[in-house]
């Protein structure tokens, strides 16, 4: 077994006291837990301390290098690939993830949902997707351009998955749950569409995407999906390669009504709704419509 309480020694000093780890550290520590080469208590103090201390972009960048190091990655596509992270699922509102990705997909782009329970009450996309005849991939393989394809994250890595699974012992998100928001799983051109809560963790995500060369797309999600609200207009931002670009400012004001949207947060009804939505019975929500202008512009350019 390896070690990585020196890391935990620096890292766990309390909110002031505690030194940021460098790239280089920040990876070889978050590779020995990919690795499972670690104990579980050390693991939980990881978890721990770095809720703690917050990740600088330093430590996210070297916890993304120990990643993409790691991770199965998919085939290249025809077309660059679209990567929706989906964790978080429906709590108030239908999770619409299911619907901009076939949106996408639509537009003839190969699109990845990659994805995991890390909590049960939650409604998923990956349910939603399956009822609409969109199940699961028994495995990593080439996505075709138009076809959605959905993993889930242990068949990526099992250990991120492993780490994501410590929520249910503690109770709290860890860095696991940041990266596997930012990763890009595809051996090739991806569009990695993100989205942030907290707007400190947006200016983080931002600078990562810069320092790392990534092409994607970055706004305000919905509820912690990578969708953006049906009904708001938020600000989005654009990366090719890692040069910044603003596609869209924010406009003030909530839309008091969608049309067709449910107030059942459900499979079926969200299903129902997506199905309506993409049969031209009911209207796409203008923001998400505009999100699916934004990155199929992204994937022109990745």
């Amino acid at each position: 077994m390896g070690s990585i309480a020196h890391y935990i020694k620096d890292i766990g000093r309390g909110a002031r006291g505690a030194r940021p780890l460098e790239r280089a550290q920040a990876a070889d520590l978050f590779g020995q837990v990919l690795d499972g080469a670690v104990t579980d208590l050390e693991v939980g103090a990881f978890c721990l301390a770095m809720r703690v201390k917050g990740e600088t972009t330093q430590e996210m960048a070297g916890f993304l290098d120990a990643t993409h190091e790691r991770l199965n990655r998919l085939p290249a596509s025809d077309r660059a690939v679209v990567v929706l992270p989906s964790y978080n699922g429906a709590r108030r509102l239908p999770v619409l993830t299911p619907l901009l990705a076939l949106l996408l997909a639509r537009e003839g782009l190969p699109v990845l949902v990659h994805g995991s329970a890390t909590e049960s009450s939650r409604v998923l996309a990956a349910d939603v997707l399956a009822a609409l005849d969109v199940p699961a991939q028994p495995s990593v393989q080439r996505i075709a351009c138009g076809q959605v394809a959905v993993l889930e994250t242990a068949q990526l890595h099992p250990g991120l998955k492993r780490l994501l699974d410590v929520r249910r012992v503690v109770g709290l998100r860890n860095a696991g749950h940041s990266v596997v928001k930012l990763m890009q799983p595809v051996d090739g051109p991806a569009v990695v569409v993100g989205s942030y809560t907290h707007p400190a963790f947006g200016t983080v995500m931002t600078e990562l995407f810069q320092l790392l060369g990534m092409t994607a797309m970055l706004s305000r999600g919905l509820e912690g999906e990578v969708v953006c609200d049906p009904r708001r207009t938020p600000q989005v931002d654009g990366f090719v390669r890692g040069e910044h670009a603003l596609l869209q400012a924010q406009q003030p004001g909530t839309a008091g009504e969608v049309p067709g949207l449910p107030q059942d947060i459900g499979v079926e009804a969200t299903a129902d709704y997506t199905r309506r939505v993409l049969a031209g019975n009911l209207p796409v929500p203008e923001p998400i419509a505009a999100q699916v202008r934004h990155v199929v512009q992204l994937a022109s350019h990745a």
